[in-house]
């Protein structure tokens, strides 16, 4: 009851603060953290990542430069992602994150309070929602509304999600794919599951390392999907060179890797993606799958820019696919559309 008392009175002076902070929307992701703040567009863009000095507890690095020593720090310290699937994993090291970055954005003032809208997977409990609020609101928010990814990357991605008409997102993240179909401004059928980037990165390391006899990190990994990593049987096939350490000897060694290969390595991942995509068809109700039919189905996320996926979903359900304009920045993009809607609603009141 005292705690309750405080923040009541302590509300006035957070919402005159908040009057010298602009508002931001999160879309606060298991592999990048996205910030747009009000009347300056997107402003931040950093991995999920921070470094901790497991001695002390000290916070060394955030973002970019956290990510940078991945693979490459001494035993006294760690870069850990503090999100997992999507959802908190690690309390403090959130919190610690989601400071550094409002700060940054906020030029380090020491008295920002804005009001955030935060993305999060539209499965996850209400336990895990309150972390989220309260990481945000001991990183210096003062007021935090919360929106299902799949709503916000539909919004960002300029679907009619107010119209009475079935728009399907397929929102592939770095945890967690999530597949929803919107109408009248609510999710009417979605699904969840924790495969996405992340996973495909894992299968092509777990591939190399287990054909080719080859230790390769979780940097070069995603190095190779990037650079040659396909979902759809290419005209041209690329190859790149992959460096790493030899199993058998423990020493250095370089091997040449093919798109094919790559494609055939990540093969369990995509397929998993597709199904997904198919259980949820096969829920939405038939006005409503009619609508998805001849609208087609959205990709948005990082996920969604591996090469050749829209393809894959449409030869495997017989529906057009289309990528988002700028799929990364779907998520973002729509929890500050989101944030200017409830200004209106605050207006109109």
């Amino acid at each position: 009851m005292r705690i309750d008392v405080l923040n009541n009175r302590l509300r006035p002076l957070m919402q005159w603060l908040s009057l010298f902070s602009a508002d931001m929307g999160i879309d606060l992701g298991t592999a990048n953290t996205l910030v747009h703040v009000r009347g300056r567009g997107i402003v931040l863009r950093e991995p999920s990542v921070v470094a901790i000095d497991n001695a002390t507890g000290q916070v060394l690095a955030v973002g970019n430069d956290a990510k940078r020593m991945v693979g490459r720090t001494p035993a006294r310290i760690n870069a850990i992602r503090p999100l997992k699937n999507g959802v908190i994993a690690d309390f403090d090291i959130t919190e610690a994150m989601l400071r550094h970055f409002i700060r940054v954005v906020h030029q380090r003032q020491w008295w920002v309070h804005p009001r955030i809208v935060v993305g999060v997977p539209a499965g996850v409990t209400d336990v895990e929602k309150r972390a989220v609020e309260d990481a945000a609101r001991q990183a210096g928010a003062w007021h935090i509304e919360l929106i299902d990814e799949p709503m916000a990357a539909a919004i960002g991605a300029g679907l009619a999600v107010s119209e009475p008409v079935g728009n399907m997102i397929v929102d592939i993240g770095g945890g967690t794919t999530e597949v929803a179909v919107i109408s009248l401004g609510g999710i009417c059928t979605q699904r969840s599951i924790r495969i996405a980037s992340e996973e495909i990165d894992e299968a092509i390391a777990v591939h190399i390392r287990r054909d080719l006899n080859l230790y390769i990190g979780e940097s070069t990994a995603e190095e190779i999907k990037i650079r040659i990593g396909s979902a759809y049987p290419r005209p041209d096939e690329d190859v790149m060179e992959v460096r790493g350490k030899d199993l058998l000897t423990g020493l250095p060694k370089s091997i040449q890797l093919s798109s094919g290969e790559v494609r055939e390595a990540i093969g369990e991942p995509l397929a998993a993606l597709v199904e997904i995509v198919k259980e949820t068809l096969d829920t939405t109700p038939p006005e409503l799958a009619a609508d998805v039919m001849s609208r087609g189905i959205v990709l948005a996320g990082g996920g969604a820019l591996l090469r050749g996926l829209d393809q894959l979903i449409s030869a495997e359900t017989d529906i057009p696919v289309y990528l988002a304009e700028d799929p990364l920045t779907c998520v973002v993009m729509g929890t500050a559309r989101y944030l200017e809607e409830l200004d209106g609603f605050s207006s109109s009141d």
